[in-house]
């Protein structure tokens, strides 16, 4: 087997399912969730609100406080599972320095099916007219190391939650309970 995975990211557009998948999962296993969303600073906060996709430089402090998160999750002896869209490979390859062992799982859709999930999500910063930023901004990452891709337009959070465990484990992980 090649380096065990050691921490996930449950990634993808928005509306793709990563927050509902990783609390499944880790319900499944007893990982620990990390809710990328909720680590973003006001500014992108507001900025997305507004309906104005994020930059590079938007992202690059938030995604520095996640690899923190990550790597004080590991310290602490957790199995972290972080939600991020991480969108570029750019953004996947920080997280990895953070994280080494750090897997992936693409919860892939379409864009029709993202708009709608997204119009329907009551409370949430995303509007659904930033869809089609996030599709235009994402890189696949499709034959990356460690990396899943799985079909979130057709199947139900507790199926994805059960392939990625099941995925998991053939990548080394091994349950707290």
């Amino acid at each position: 087997m090649s380096q065990p995975v050691t921490a996930l990211v449950i990634m993808g557009v928005s509306g793709c399912g990563k927050s509902s998948v990783s609390q499944a999962l880790c319900r499944l296993n007893g990982a620990t969730a990390i809710e990328g969303d909720s680590f973003h600073p006001a500014a992108n906060i507001e900025k997305m609100s507004a309906g104005h996709p994020l930059n590079d430089d938007d992202r690059a402090g938030w995604l520095d406080i996640l690899c923190d998160e990550l790597r004080r999750s590991l310290r602490a002896g957790e199995h972290p599972v972080l939600t991020c869209s991480a969108l570029k490979k750019k953004y996947r390859d920080h997280l990895r320095e953070a994280a080494p062992g750090l897997g992936f799982v693409f919860l892939e859709l379409t864009r029709e099916v993202a708009a709608d999930r997204v119009s329907h999500r009551p409370g949430h910063f995303m509007p659904a007219s930033l869809i089609d930023s996030q599709f235009a901004t994402l890189e696949s990452p499709k034959g990356e190391p460690l990396t899943l891709a799985l079909n979130a337009s057709e199947d139900s959070v507790e199926e994805l939650a059960e392939q990625t465990n099941a995925w998991w484990l053939k990548h080394g992980f091994e349950p707290t309970h």
